[in-house]
């Protein structure tokens, strides 16, 4: 248990238990946490910089999306459940046709696309790892953007992997049919 203080009111706050199961993670009121086979995984803050990367996808991405009526894209804290585990990518693409009728706490199904922005923080192997594990639950398509390299890694498939510099142009492929935007823009 700790104390958090916020407008001159301290409020007792009980730390997550270290394990739980899936039904019990989508019943509770749990924010800032991925669930990954019976463990949560705290999401901290990201940094200025993946904020900045994220923001310069999320806003040509989510256009060409609305304009072209082609579903919806999602910001990082929205939660997908991959298998026996619990996901948010740091954005996401859900076309029309597969919206759920109700929406949950969680989406029910992987995004066609997801997006993960590598932080200093993340262990790259982690990070690839969350990238199989979204394919093998029927994602058709994640790009890895990492901000050192300043490079984007495109998977379809855990072979072949493409890897986009900064002179080269990233697309939706037949995932967000007709979208494109130079790789250059997400790290300015």
């Amino acid at each position: 248990m700790r104390q958090q203080e916020g407008h001159g009111i301290t409020q007792e706050v009980l730390a997550p238990p270290k394990k739980m199961t899936l039904e019990e993670f989508l019943e509770s009121d749990l924010e800032g946490y991925e669930y990954v086979k019976g463990e949560l995984i705290p999401m901290p803050p990201t940094s200025v910089e993946h904020g900045k990367i994220s923001i310069n996808l999320i806003l040509p991405l989510g256009l060409y999306v609305r304009e072209n009526q082609l579903g919806d894209v999602y910001v990082p804290d929205t939660g997908f459940q991959i298998g026996d585990r619990v996901l948010m990518p740091d954005v996401a693409f859900v076309p029309s046709e597969r919206m759920p009728d109700d929406l949950h706490k969680v989406f029910p199904t992987p995004p066609d696309l997801a997006v993960e922005v590598v932080s200093p923080s993340d262990a790259f192997r982690r990070v690839v790892r969350k990238a199989l594990d979204y394919l093998e639950a029927g994602t058709k398509m994640v790009w890895i953007v990492e901000p050192t390299s300043q490079t984007v890694r495109v998977y379809r498939s855990e072979t072949p992997i493409r890897v986009l510099g900064i002179d080269d142009t990233l697309t939706g492929e037949d995932v967000v049919e007709g979208f494109s935007c130079q790789v250059a823009q997400l790290f300015e």
